[in-house]
């Protein structure tokens, strides 16, 4: 049984990871490549997102796996042949259970572990293509738009790096608005460091608005600063989710104030990282004891399976109920173990229930009365 539930967590992880994969491939996609950058960078990212996808899937897959292998035997009347040979659903419950803590087991390596690496180093890569000149600016024969009133054009970037036919048009100002065009042009750095661009050869047309009074200047070598033109990095230094769990949990109010948050945030973050595998196991014990409540029926286990789907709806909801109390009052953080044993409650309950419905029933000893047949 332990084989089969592994077997089947597998495929259903590979399912669930390549569809959460591909939607957030499909965003990246255009915020990347649209942007102008390559697609190693594109690759890049998408391997980092890849830890927190399969956090995501763990459980649901772990569920899957667990509800569609107890089915199968119960439908191939595997179960009904076991549990003749004097099994319960409590000893049945151990390879499900060992299941669970290999799942949690991988879930805790992820949250404790990859998830926050993941996190931190997308966090640099997404703040060193924030200010990328080559990402956001050289593109050949399309029209920028890198700022708001800003239009910029190359028809053509040779080997060298020079900018051919250069077109640039600023209309950020309210009085007037400036076209530039220039043969050639390339990119400098200014002695402040401020990135800078040298045009050749060109005209600066000047449109006052208030006349429309329209004058052309004709220039050798003009250099304008396009170091507003190029994003700069204005988030913070880190995050809760990407600060190793020893550190969330021994310099908390430091790190509340580092990442701005509140301690009992700081707190939530650090304790459901070991609540998530707890929730992996749940979810496994749940998908099957829900499905041993069930007596035979030629309708299958439809309605167990419905059943088991609302128990994992009810303990996430119970998961967010909890989260806010916690968030502003870091003494609560206990509250965040709440769903996991509410999870193992109801499946010893279920279970319970399970073992009284398949309890073989006594038979009535029949003594007959003098003069009477047996």
């Amino acid at each position: 049984m332990l084989s089969q539930l592994m077997v089947l967590f597998g495929f259903f992880s590979l399912v669930l990871v390549m569809v959460y994969w591909v939607n957030r491939a499909v965003s990246l996609f255009g915020d990347l490549i649209a942007d102008g950058h390559s697609g190693g960078i594109f690759i890049e990212f998408m391997l980092l997102s890849l830890p927190p996808v399969v956090s995501i899937v763990l459980p649901i897959a772990a569920f899957a796996a667990s509800v569609y292998v107890v089915n199968r035997s119960s439908n191939d009347s595997e179960l009904t042949v076991v549990q003749a040979t004097g099994y319960s659903p409590w000893r049945l419950a151990r390879p499900v259970l060992v299941f669970g803590l290999i799942i949690g087991a991988m879930m805790a390596v992820l949250a404790h572990v990859l998830v926050p690496l993941a996190h931190g180093q997308l966090r640099e890569r997404e703040a060193e293509i924030s200010g990328s000149i080559s990402a956001r600016l050289l593109h050949e024969g399309t029209f920028l738009h890198p700022a708001r009133g800003v239009t910029f054009y190359i028809r053509e970037i040779s080997p060298e790096g020079e900018l051919r036919n250069v077109f640039l048009s600023d209309r950020r100002q309210a009085d007037r608005e400036v076209t530039y065009t220039a043969v050639t042009a390339y990119i400098t750095r200014s002695e402040s460091d401020a990135t800078m661009l040298t045009m050749v050869e060109g005209t600066a047309q000047t449109l006052r608005r208030s006349d429309k009074a329209l004058s052309i200047t004709t220039f050798n070598d003009l250099t304008y600063d396009i170091s507003s033109l190029i994003a700069p990095d204005r988030r913070p230094g880190r995050r809760a989710r990407q600060i190793g769990t020893l550190e969330l949990l021994t310099d908390t109010e430091a790190v509340a104030t580092e990442v701005n948050d509140s301690v009992g945030e700081v707190l939530e973050e650090a304790h459901m990282r070991f609540e998530q595998p707890l929730l992996c196991v749940v979810a496994a014990l749940i998908g099957y004891a829900a499905l041993m409540t069930g007596s035979f029926s030629r309708f299958g286990v439809t309605r167990q399976i419905i059943g088991a789907i609302f128990l994992l709806v009810l303990i996430k909801v119970i998961e967010s109920t909890v989260s806010t109390p916690v968030r502003g009052n870091g003494a609560l953080w206990p509250l965040i173990y709440v769903p996991s044993l509410v999870g193992f409650a109801v499946t010893g309950l279920m279970l319970w229930q399970a073992s009284r419905t398949r309890r073989p029933r006594r038979r009535r000893r029949t003594t007959s009365l003098p003069g009477t047949a047996a």
